[in-house]
């Protein structure tokens, strides 16, 4: 029997081939966003040459973690938390590539758009965001360098970095404790215990995240030759 998407919160897909974000665009009044840097990106169709990193950097830096429920007087942001991963990444691979790194840095980008839902509501929202998500990670990567699909073992790896930095904040930001990240949250990753997480305002944030990809953007061009 052929497989066919759900309903998209009550809007019918016409084909069974049809995906819920291409669903969700014959009903949406308008499906692109108008950037600071004067790009215009269709969100259920992105093109990479309507994504800048500046963009990307601003979107990331005022976008937090938790739904902004963390400690301190600012919140933990998406780009902070891409650049913990890169360095998780660094520490489970050692030897990794620049280009793996940009993948890790990366691997949320796409949130500079569709913001950080939380599990919760990514459950509720279901296979709309995901397809859309998708598409602009694909477009994200290949604008900068990447494949459109990571590698399984990178994509495999990246996951646990990912998970070992939401641990580490869940215990150090979020209010959850060891356990909880166990029972309730269901990572199977140990929090880090020898990194102290500090929230930075915005314009920090968004500063260390342009400066670590200007540094893995040269380290990919000395790589590739």
């Amino acid at each position: 029997m052929r497989k066919t998407n759900p309903p998209v919160h009550g809007i019918k897909m016409k084909k069974p081939s049809m995906t819920p974000a291409k669903a969700l665009a014959e009903h949406a009044p308008r499906t692109w966003q108008r950037m600071l840097s004067g790009r215009r990106l269709n969100l259920i169709d992105p093109s990479p040459l309507d994504i800048e990193i500046e963009d990307i950097a601003l979107g990331l830096a005022r976008n937090t973690r938790w739904n902004g429920q963390t400690k301190g007087p600012h919140g933990w942001s998406v780009a902070q938390h891409s650049d913990l991963v890169v360095e998780i990444v660094r520490r489970l691979k050692p030897r990794a590539t620049a280009r793996l790194l940009m993948a890790a840095k990366l691997h949320d980008a796409a949130e500079y758009v569709t913001h950080d839902l939380i599990t919760p509501l990514k459950a509720v929202v279901g296979d709309v965001f995901r397809d859309v998500e998708q598409h602009l990670t694909r477009a994200i990567y290949l604008r900068f360098g990447l494949p459109a699909v990571l590698a399984p073992a990178d994509k495999l790896l990246i996951k646990r970095a990912d998970h070992i930095a939401a641990a580490t904040e869940a215990v150090q930001l979020a209010g959850f404790s060891a356990a909880e990240c166990r029972t309730v949250l269901n990572f199977k990753e140990v929090p880090l215990k020898d990194v102290t997480l500090r929230p930075v305002p915005v314009a920090e944030a968004e500063r260390l995240f342009l400066e670590g990809f200007r540094v893995l953007e040269k380290a990919m061009v000395l790589q590739g030759r």
